[in-house]
């Protein structure tokens, strides 16, 4: 009978001894300074990890990072034209796609037109909504009632705050027509944006505690919350620490919502950066979102939405869309990433970062409160200055050429003429405008460096 217990043989190895005999390879050089490096959060990642020094904190449970299914693949959709944005999602769900988000310009879409012919079967539609309307939440709902339609409807007041800097309304009359929207939905209802935080340079620990923060002001200010939270995520290059962040995100979350018997976990929708996207040389984007979406997969999200390799400089189109789509289709039917569930699990250093990371970000979160929450900090401008100093650094490290970006700031190609391409105005714009706060500002790190090249293009 073949024996199952393959390493028997083996003696065991302690953290110790790893380290004597890397001490002893490095013939004299500290290992400290040799091997351990800082992550922009805060922490010293190790050349190696062993179970015998793993550390959990009774805060943190790491069984709350588990989703119950496997990712669905999510096809955005901004709808300008009615009936042709209903043949667009027709199309993409053929072609593979197994969600649609649609992104609505007004109240006045029809529902029923826009959703015609479409399969409500096993398929998750996604309303997003950059308006806040009590009657349109409620013809969605009732659409959704009628037809059996799994449907998530996207408000978010405190991230059209954060993003505009001002609210849809203001603070009072925003979150009455929330309450409003509260006990006569049964379809979810309320998103957290936290994407712009990641995309606006914040650091993985501030992402989380801006975002954990966001979901307390919704828990204290809407008591009867009654359906399921979606959470928007921006997935970075740092891969394992991508995974560890969602992970951590769930766990946060779960133990946030505990304390106010909100007994539903988080829908987590991840979508690769547009941070260290590139004007030059775009198609590197192809690989810089394929390990993002990897992350996304392996840290536990419940839809990933890709993002094209020309989106930041080409409106959408048929091509972009259907590269994006046929990534994740790679992973997911070719890579097999929706067969194992919870696939991190059990690996040393992904567990320790999970730790790390939900731990700083509980710490962060607790001082938010202590000095009068997210919203306060947002009108205060704390929340902004944080991320501006957090994206300074990372900036610096970029223009620097510590930071790599292929292609743009190392081994650019000389030869490519990007001015005549560009669809869409890819870089900041800035709009002089009366604003409550001082709006989050999303910036990819090439930008200034893309500027000087288009400038001396002919």
């Amino acid at each position: 009978m073949a024996n199952n217990n393959l390493f028997s043989d083996f003696e065991a190895v302690s953290s110790k001894q790893w380290k004597q005999q890397i001490q002893y390879e490095l013939k004299g050089a500290d290992y400290n300074e040799t091997l351990v490096w800082e992550s922009p959060e805060g922490i010293k990642v190790k050349p190696f990890y062993h179970n015998d020094d793993s550390e959990v904190s009774e805060e943190v449970n790491l069984n709350a990072i588990v989703p119950t299914k496997p990712f669905t693949i999510v096809q955005n959709i901004f709808v300008h034209d009615v009936k042709k944005s209903n043949i667009r999602a027709l199309e993409t769900l053929q072609r593979g796609a197994e969600s649609v988000r649609f992104t609505l310009e007004n109240d006045t879409v029809s529902i029923e037109e826009l959703m015609q012919n479409l399969p409500l079967e096993n398929v998750n539609y996604y309303f997003n909504l950059p308006f806040l309307s009590v009657e349109f939440s409620n013809k969605i709902n009732d659409f959704a009632s009628k037809n059996k339609a799994n449907i998530f409807i996207q408000n978010d007041p405190i991230g059209q705050l954060a993003k505009d800097g001002n609210w849809f309304e203001n603070l009072e009359k925003d979150f009455e027509k929330l309450n409003t929207i509260t006990p006569k939905t049964t379809v979810p209802f309320l998103t957290i944006s936290s994407g712009i935080y990641q995309n606006a340079g914040a650091n993985i620990v501030q992402q989380l505690a801006y975002t954990l923060a966001q979901a307390n002001e919704y828990f204290n200010r809407i008591p009867a919350i009654n359906q399921p939270i979606t959470i928007e995520v921006a997935v970075g290059t740092n891969y394992f620490f991508e995974i560890a962040k969602l992970r951590a995100l769930r766990i946060l979350f779960n133990t946030l919502a505990s304390e106010y018997n909100h007994n539903f976990d988080c829908h987590i929708i991840a979508t690769p950066t547009k941070r260290n996207k590139t004007l030059y040389d775009y198609n590197v984007n192809m690989l810089r979102t394929t390990t993002e979406c990897m992350s996304a997969i392996l840290g536990g999200a419940d839809a990933v939405a890709n993002l094209a390799y020309d989106a930041i400089y080409h409106k959408d189109n048929e091509f972009g869309d259907r590269i994006s789509r046929n990534q994740l289709l790679v992973l997911k039917h070719e890579s097999y990433f929706d067969k194992v569930n919870n696939p991190a699990d059990g690996a040393y250093y992904i567990e320790t970062l999970t730790v790390q990371l939900a731990e700083k970000a509980l710490e962060l979160f607790k001082d938010i409160e202590k000095n009068g929450g997210l919203i306060s900090q947002l009108i205060d401008g704390t929340i902004q200055r944080k991320i501006n100093e957090s994206a300074q650094k990372e900036q610096e490290l970029f223009d620097s050429g510590k930071e790599v970006l292929l292609g743009t700031n190392k081994y650019p190609n000389k030869n490519d003429q990007m001015k005549n391409d560009l669809e869409l105005y890819p870089f900041v714009k800035q709009n002089a405008r009366k604003t409550l706060i001082t709006p989050i500002i999303e910036k990819r790190l090439a930008e200034k460096l893309e500027q000087e090249r288009l400038s001396q293009e002919q």
